[in-house]
């Protein structure tokens, strides 16, 4: 991604997008949601190159500011809450799309974000259910949207999907993190038994 045109329209493909000039500077183009107003992708030309402004989880910031040298704390915003980032091709756009998409997820509070939330809340040696979690980000209706977000979890390793399974203690046939052994592998490594192919749910699931 090296273009303003790719991270417009990247920002437009999210719920309840708007594109705006504010400053009746057409240097500076802004994507915001529209009930709160609030933007989470600026963009502008600096030096040469278009430049993107995303808010960023304090835990994130200083992670994406090592990882690469095209990250560096916020041009004119607050440096602890957001970052500024160069297009200037050094970035994966898989890379990109994940930090965007943090920062819509940060300015929204989305029910993905409330998703991930809850998944951090179980403890090692414990599952909990797709309406546990959907219950406990604040909609039990929303089973389905958890399975979704859980496909396309950025960070594995800070959220740990694989301590989610079914209502019946199934693991995921098609856990997208190396496949049910794999979830299988690492839930017995944090002392969960896994027998059949399942989870016995009695011994295992968390309270809520």
């Amino acid at each position: 991604m090296k273009t303003r045109e790719e991270a417009l329209s990247y920002g437009l493909s999210f719920p309840d997008t708007y594109q705006e000039a504010p400053f009746h500077d057409q240097n500076w183009q802004l994507i915001r949601v529209k009930k709160s107003k609030k933007a989470f992708l600026w963009t502008y030309e600096k030096d040469g190159y278009i430049n993107l402004n995303l808010k960023v989880d304090p835990e994130w910031r200083d992670f994406w500011r090592r990882a690469y040298d095209a990250v560096l704390p916020a041009y004119h915003q607050n440096k602890e809450h957001w970052n500024t980032v160069i297009l200037d091709g050094s970035i994966p756009d898989d890379v990109i799309k994940r930090m965007i998409a943090e920062s819509y997820d940060l300015v929204t509070d989305s029910p993905t974000r409330r998703i991930y939330e809850a998944v951090k809340k179980i403890p090692k040696g414990k599952v909990a259910t797709y309406a546990d979690v959907a219950e406990m980000a604040g909609d039990r209706n929303m089973a389905r949207a958890v399975g979704n977000a859980l496909h396309k979890n950025p960070d594995p390793s800070t959220i740990p999907c694989h301590r989610v399974v079914n209502s019946k203690g199934e693991l995921a046939g098609e856990y997208a993190f190396g496949g049910s052994w794999k979830q299988a592998q690492i839930l017995e490594s944090e002392g969960v038994k896994i027998t059949d192919g399942k989870v016995d749910l009695e011994k295992y699931r968390i309270t809520l």
